[in-house]
């Protein structure tokens, strides 16, 4: 697969995703998933865009502010850097369900990365997500998607029509990105 950029879900891809109806509220709670870290600089390394694309209901439900989610988007891109790795844009959605156009499966936050970055294509372009809503963001704009299996605990209910709507699946991102780089 030809693609430049790359758009990451975050909890459940990048770190470990809390029990459902749970969140994800200071970095005291971020657990990086392992090889991701490496996943990243592969990327990278391969000339790919990096952009994390996040629903953060959360804010929303007041759990935690959108500044508590910028510093841990902050302290992650600190840890990618020890390992040589970044990604280029964080955007996330703070609101409620049926609130805006940003919360995948819509597509805003697609739309703000192609307003920071024009040369994004959606033919050129790919989808990583562990859920319904990340497969259904990737298919809405019309990007190749590649769902992820994860752990089994912590799947959000609908995740087996996410993998089954996915052009791919993995068990997680640094298995994604080998399929994807190969």
């Amino acid at each position: 697969m030809n693609f430049k950029t790359i758009f990451l879900d975050r909890d459940g891809v990048i770190n470990q995703k809390q029990p459902e109806g749970e969140y994800v509220s200071s970095w005291k709670q971020f657990i990086l998933l392992p090889g991701v870290a490496e996943a990243i600089v592969a990327l990278k390394q391969a000339g790919k865009r990096v952009i994390v694309v996040t629903n953060q209901r959360g804010v929303a439900l007041g759990r935690y502010t959108a500044e508590d989610v910028l510093a841990i988007h902050k302290q992650l891109q600190q840890l990618l850097a020890t390992h040589g790795a970044q990604v280029d844009a964080f955007y996330f959605c703070p609101h409620d369900k049926k609130q805006c156009q940003c919360r995948k499966p819509l597509p805003g936050m697609f739309e703000q990365a192609r307003a920071e970055f024009p040369l994004i294509t959606a033919n050129s372009s790919v989808m990583v997500g562990d859920s319904l809503s990340d497969i259904e963001f990737g298919l809405g704009v019309g990007m190749p998607t590649v769902f992820i299996q994860g752990d089994s605990e912590h799947r959000k209910p609908g995740w087996e029509r996410g993998a089954e709507l996915a052009d791919f699946v993995a068990a997680d991102l640094p298995d994604a990105v080998r399929q994807l780089l190969s």
